[in-house]
């Protein structure tokens, strides 16, 4: 099983996940990195075979390097689906008009949200939802997700089972997000309604 976790995400999230992982493995060592810079400290030299690495909801791109020195997959928990790749992914949902949403776990690859999926839990957006409201249910549904795969990531050498789920092609970027925060004079009431409840 892991000797040691190394958890890429925020202060506020750490502490919790970091319990919940240790409810199935005592001895596990939980190793927190806030951002890629912190995680490169974490991973230089030597003994990162029998550590794990996962990300939660961090924007951090985890370089090929660390994730070939590590032993076990590394797995990002994604606060969006597969038809959904990328950054700000509830915001375009809204703005798409899509009715299911939902979060995936997959293994971490040279590029971002493309690896091979483990989990995904979808849910309904229920109707007139702004982005900021879905982004917090797609968080709650997340830390569900995780503690549905905590028992296996926190005492098991094995990879977790690929599933037959792909991944949409288009990944959105901040960039996108920014440019769809711009609001043209020409634009009709209701884009620019549209906009500020899936833009803010």
């Amino acid at each position: 099983m892991p000797k040691e976790i190394i958890l890429l995400t925020g202060d506020a999230e750490a502490l919790h996940l970091e319990n919940i992982l240790r409810r199935h493995n005592q001895e596990l060592k939980v190793i927190h990195a806030r951002d890629g810079e912190e995680l490169e400290a974490i991973c230089s030299g030597e003994g990162n075979a029998e550590k794990r690495l996962l990300s939660f909801c961090s924007s951090s791109i985890v370089p090929i390097p660390i994730l070939n020195s590590v032993m076990f997959p590394a797995y990002n928990f994604h606060p969006g689906p597969p038809t959904y790749p990328g950054s700000h992914v509830a915001s375009f949902a809204i703005y798409d008009g899509a009715d299911m949403f939902g979060v995936t776990a997959h293994e971490m690859a040279e590029k971002v949200d493309s690896g091979p999926i483990v989990a995904v839990d979808w849910f309904q957006i229920p109707k007139g939802m702004r982005f900021s409201e879905l982004e917090i249910k797609a968080f709650e549904a997340l830390v569900r997700l995780f503690m549905n795969l905590a028992p296996h990531l926190a005492s098991n050498d094995a990879p977790l089972e690929h599933l037959e789920i792909g991944w949409a092609e288009k990944i959105t970027t901040s960039k996108d997000f920014d440019k769809m925060q711009e609001i043209d004079e020409n634009m009709s009431e209701s884009e620019i309604r549209l906009r500020f409840r899936a833009f803010g």
